[in-house]
């Protein structure tokens, strides 16, 4: 049996023609040819069973044999605002398994020690459309520009709301503790965690955030890199959170 073949397709249902690129996976690479079936994926919570009608050179044309809604995997929103850091590479490889694990929306911090001040999300959306659809996720993350961290923390977040920090002064709650703790659905169950850059938030930063209603939290007794903090508070979200 051949494996299935999944495409993300927005407004799959609606449209009926794949997205260049999309197409041109399908045609040059799995030489899809008219009547071989696939998956297709709108990124809101439906994968489509479709067969292809025409395979041209740069085109390719399907109709919808099936329609399957998902369900989802964990409750709530889960929600990872994290000041990118200097080498790239580090966030593309952030962005890629948070997505893989299971995650709604990414933030990014420009924060009063962050390295990069400057942050083009493109790229990262291509790679989280790659990961949802090697992980076979039926909703695609949302992906926000970079923001001051002011701005963030006055954002009307919903559910609960961290920022991990090392400052021993500040009194901090085990992240993971916090999130085993009973939660109803809706709201409730939204949650957002911020992880600073390689030399933290400022401590002026932190008292701002705890101003504005978010809880100061450890991730464990290491000190851990960006990227490994921020993965590591998806997990424990989405652990928190599972459904299945």
């Amino acid at each position: 049996m051949k494996e299935a073949r999944y495409f993300f397709v927005p407004d799959a249902g609606v449209v009926n023609e794949m997205p260049d690129e999309e197409a041109m996976h399908a045609l040059r690479v799995l030489r899809l040819k008219s009547g071989d079936e696939m998956f297709l994926m709108d990124g809101a919570g439906t994968f489509y069973r479709a067969q292809v009608t025409l395979a041209a050179t740069k085109r390719c044309l399907y109709e919808i044999l099936e329609t399957i809604p998902q369900q989802p995997v964990w409750k709530g929103h889960i929600h990872l605002a994290v000041a990118p850091t200097k080498m790239m590479e580090r966030m593309e490889w952030f962005v890629e398994k948070a997505t893989e694990v299971g995650i709604d929306e990414f933030s990014f911090l420009n924060c009063q020690f962050s390295e990069r001040k400057v942050l083009r999300t493109v790229r990262l959306d291509k790679i989280i459309v790659s990961a949802v659809k090697q992980s076979r996720k039926a909703w695609k993350p949302v992906i926000n520009p970079m923001e001051s961290f002011k701005d963030f923390v006055s954002r009307p977040l919903a559910g609960k709301k961290y920022i991990a920090h090392c400052y021993e002064e500040i009194e901090r709650k085990d992240l993971f503790m916090e999130l085993q703790q009973p939660c109803a659905d809706g709201d409730d169950a939204d949650v957002t965690v911020m992880i600073g850059p390689e030399g933290d938030f400022s401590i002026d930063e932190v008292r701002l955030a705890m101003e504005h209603g978010f809880v100061p939290v450890s991730l464990g007794p290491c000190r851990l890199r960006t990227e490994t903090a921020a993965l590591s508070a998806t997990m424990m979200a989405h652990l928190s959170r599972r459904l299945i």
